[in-house]
């Protein structure tokens, strides 16, 4: 006879006997893990594509990806689906969209044309975003809201396509062999690897994200904002992602002029956005 019908024989019996219940199974939500998903394709088929050539199709699936990767945890958020499964999955597809896939991406496009120098700001690149997601991780609770320790890995990513976007665009072909902009990819590329594992402090947003209402002259400047990208989308979202990726620096070296701490590690848990940053 099967055990299980002898245990449930025995508590239907015995009623002193002690009963085990099992534990529930756990689901996974679909919703925001479907986004993340999304975007892991994107990045996926941003590899095939550059692989095959088409390098302004590669750049654009990294840019969605981007934006898919922004969705997923305010999805997660706005309905009540957080889960310790959707936050290792979404860090595991990050070092994918956000690492890898840009390392590889530029590497066929430019890098490969130096030889072994080449793989120099490649590597750099993909294991800078592995130490910065790693970092991100197990710093959440410590690091003040207003603020991301080191260039975040989205915007490396799009530091690094936004120069293939533009060149692309702009009808450059096998950029590999044309030594000036390969070294330029090359010094891009190194330089956001790098900047991901700086303590510079890059502005979140997430402060202004989450105020219920914003006065109505930022409506219109988001509305210019538009207008003025959609006129250019590569050289646009190119040089607004280089101005944020040395703006960590600007703001680093102006604390220090005013003699205001610059490191992003805040002195309470509780309230790092009341309580400031440490010295």
């Amino acid at each position: 006879m099967n055990h299980d019908l002898h245990t449930s024989t025995a508590e239907e019996t015995d009623p002193g006997a002690p009963f085990t219940q099992r534990p529930r199974r756990r689901g996974i939500y679909v919703l925001p893990n479907a986004i993340t998903l999304a975007a892991l394709f994107a990045s996926f088929y941003s590899i095939v594509m550059a692989m095959n050539g088409r390098f302004e199709v590669a750049a654009i699936g990294i840019f969605c990806a981007a934006v898919l990767d922004s969705l997923d945890g305010r999805v997660a958020r706005m309905t009540n689906s957080q889960s310790a499964f959707g936050e290792q999955m979404d860090s595991l597809c990050d070092m994918v969209s956000f690492g890898a896939a840009p390392a590889l991406i530029v590497y066929e496009w430019a890098l490969k044309g130096l030889g072994k120098l080449g793989w120099i700001p490649a590597f750099v690149y993909i294991a800078g975003a592995a130490l910065r997601l790693a970092r991100f991780n197990t710093n959440i609770g410590i690091v003040d809201k207003r603020f991301f320790q080191g260039l975040p890995s989205p915007a490396a990513a799009a530091m690094v396509m936004g120069l293939i976007w533009v060149m692309d665009d702009a009808g450059v072909k096998n950029v590999w062999k044309i030594d000036g902009l390969a070294w330029t990819a090359f010094g891009v590329t190194l330089y956001a690897g790098l900047t991901m594992v700086t303590n510079v402090p890059f502005y979140s947003f997430k402060v202004v994200g989450a105020k219920k209402t914003v006065p109505f002259v930022v409506i219109v400047a988001i509305a210019l904002g538009i207008v003025l990208i959609s006129q250019n989308p590569p050289l646009a979202l190119f040089v607004l992602f280089c101005v944020y990726g040395v703006s960590g620096f600007a703001v680093y070296g102006w604390r220090r002029m005013k003699g205001k701490p610059v490191s992003v590690i805040a002195i309470s848990t509780d309230e790092p956005d009341e309580k400031g940053l440490h010295p």
